[in-house]
């Protein structure tokens, strides 16, 4: 079963969309499941601005990514960089065991396009 926050997130989804110029894009997915997540940075002075996510998939991948976005929206990159899939299962309340790689997507499409805003860097 889900949680409230689960089901908060994925029937009202927080900064979902694109962003056009964005710094950092990263593209993530489980060909098993069949989630694909796709997520937007705006970066400046080392602080991610705005975040916005695409999500094909299941309810828990849609909730993982948009409680993510809620999580580093604000931060530095490091800071952001240090969020878990962990810090995201618990900020949703928890995910069924089954569903837990969801919340590892979220963290890696992260991890993706921070690489891809540093690589456009050098």
């Amino acid at each position: 079963m889900y949680s409230k926050e689960v089901l908060d997130h994925f029937q009202n989804p927080h900064n979902q969309g694109q962003i056009p110029d964005a710094s950092g894009i990263g593209e993530v997915g489980n060909p098993v499941c069949g989630d694909m997540m796709k997520i937007y940075l705006k970066i400046k002075d080392d602080i991610i601005e705005d975040i916005k996510f695409e999500t094909l998939g299941c309810g828990a991948a849609i909730a993982s990514t948009s409680m993510l976005t809620d999580l580093v929206k604000g931060k530095k990159i490091s800071e952001a960089l240090k969020i878990s899939k962990q810090d995201v299962a618990d900020s949703l309340g928890g995910l069924p065991a089954p569903k837990v790689h969801c919340s590892v997507l979220a963290v890696d499409g992260l991890k993706e396009a921070v690489s891809n805003y540093k690589n456009k860097l050098k």
